[in-house]
């Protein structure tokens, strides 16, 4: 009965932890994580803030914005815009400020917040980015150097090569290559998702600034406003 059990045992084939799986990918597996840990913080929180962005936006606004213009209620007007802490809101308040210069001027102000907004909500992606491409190079220079260790383990071995003599340098040759493209391939999409997301906002942008462009125009001519 001992016999059979011995037997069991040493057929049974030896698992090996994830833990362990990471450590024999060596120290490469350091910056793949913190690189994945950043990344990961960064997509959350530019998705909160591109989320918020795109939540704060209602299809009353400017209809509120032209008929308080329209009022010459201006402080009311900013003041709504203040309430409503959106990037749309803040590109609009400035155009309202700039009321009575040229419409020229009063573009060249909102487009100036509209660049600022647009870099803010931005802020992180090129992390992600580099990260999508960078990652999968570590592990690539993680394969390189497992397989060069493993040819030295080879040599120092001499005439007799065992597998198990192999092995140290294969794991950190395949694992870091698995590593690398297991972070690099969420921040590649995480990239894309929330680049995506963000031209949805430029896009309300651009469509309140020409909202708010006709705004100007027709009160600089009431005959073709609204009557």
């Amino acid at each position: 009965m001992m016999i059979l059990q011995a037997a069991q045992a040493a057929a049974k084939p030896e698992t090996i932890g994830l833990g362990s799986l990471i450590l024999a990918g060596g120290w490469l597996m350091i910056p793949l994580a913190l690189l994945s840990a950043i990344s990961i913080f960064i997509f959350f929180e530019r998705f909160w803030m591109v989320r918020q962005a795109s939540d704060k936006m209602d299809a009353g606004f400017m209809a509120k914005i032209r008929d308080l213009i329209y009022e010459r209620k201006i402080e009311q007007a900013i003041q709504y815009c203040r309430t409503r802490r959106s990037p749309v809101a803040r590109m609009i308040e400035k155009g309202i400020m700039n009321l009575g210069r040229s419409k020229a001027d009063i573009q060249a102000a909102i487009e100036n917040v509209a660049n600022l907004e647009v870099s803010r909500l931005e802020s992180g992606l090129p992390f992600l980015a580099t990260t999508a491409g960078g990652a999968p190079m570590i592990g690539f220079l993680g394969t390189v150097l497992g397989m060069v260790q493993a040819f030295m383990d080879m040599a120092a071995a001499g005439g007799s090569v065992d597998l198990s003599i192999l092995a140290s340098g294969m794991y950190t040759a395949m694992i870091t290559t698995v590593g690398g493209l297991v972070v690099g391939i969420p921040a590649y999409f995480g990239y894309n998702f929330l680049v995506a997301r963000i031209e949805k906002v430029v896009f309300q942008m651009e469509a309140n600034t020409i909202a708010f462009m006709d705004i100007v125009t027709a009160k600089e001519n009431p005959m073709g406003g609204r009557g």
